[in-house]
């Protein structure tokens, strides 16, 4: 943990649930970042825009700049802009993020490339036979993120990482994922902040796509025991998280005393 200069909390089961504040959570945040920390906040979340993601956690008492949002659809933007500039794209994702996705050319009767988004009702039989028989066409698949589940204040949902293996077993072609758990969305944020892997801490409830990625990806895992934590999961899973903390309002008395000031470099 020594010379962790920077902190990436994930938001969902961490910060909020169905968008309510996890006890703790604002004051800890706030506490982080007066110890001068620097952070972003990444996200799989699909199902609305960074804007309105900034708007809900100020709402829920949790102020961020709309710079600090780092969502999957964000990420997706960037890679298809590199990887296939002016193609037309399919998006496949409940909730509305248009926004999120300036400069795409948007054709889901025409794609060159399909991208799948967050799971929801839109994910029907013809939706996924279609993606499927694309995959068989030679159509690249971009899923925006490979989370298994979510959490809300109901209980857990399945997301797209459940769906992943099986397009591609029927698809005979790999999907490429953009989001946690790949590197990608880690190493983005850290040059966002301008740190090394090393540097930064990844905070999640979720221990796969979250935590143990953040580890291969070279930065400390930190485990909260809410959202959809499960202790079934932990207790069966190979690898651990370098900590595990009950929620999200202990932070401040971890990271003091293993964080360096921020000297700007």
């Amino acid at each position: 943990m020594a010379g962790i200069r920077g902190v990436l909390y994930d938001i969902d089961g961490v910060l909020v649930t169905s968008w309510r504040a996890v006890p703790g959570a604002a004051d800890a945040v706030r506490a982080v970042h007066e110890a001068g920390l620097r952070r972003a906040f990444l996200t799989n979340t699909t199902s609305a825009s960074c804007a309105e993601i900034a708007e809900r956690l100020c709402a829920a008492g949790i102020p961020v700049d709309i710079s600090e949002i780092v969502t999957a659809a964000r990420l997706t933007v960037e890679y298809l802009s590199r990887h296939h500039p002016g193609a037309r794209v399919w998006v496949l994702n409940h909730g509305a993020i248009e926004d999120d996705l300036t400069g795409l050319t948007l054709d889901a009767e025409h794609p060159d490339v399909i991208v799948i988004g967050g799971a929801g009702a839109e994910f029907t039989h013809r939706a996924l036979s279609r993606v499927v028989e694309s995959m068989l066409d030679g159509i690249p698949v971009i899923a925006m993120q490979g989370s298994m589940t979510w959490a809300t204040a109901d209980g857990l949902r399945i997301d797209t990482g459940t769906y992943l293996p099986g397009l591609e077993a029927a698809g005979h072609a790999r999907i490429t994922v953009i989001g946690k758990p790949s590197p990608t969305g880690f190493h983005a944020c850290a040059g966002l902040l301008g740190l090394r892997p090393e540097q930064l801490l990844m905070i999640g409830d979720d221990l796969h796509s979250d935590v143990l990625a953040a580890r291969a990806a070279g930065m400390t895992g930190v485990l909260v025991r809410t959202g959809k934590f499960r202790q079934s999961v932990l207790d069966a899973a190979a690898s651990a998280p370098d900590h595990v903390l009950d929620s999200v309002a202990e932070l401040p008395a971890l990271v003091p005393a293993v964080a360096l000031p921020d000297t700007g470099d």
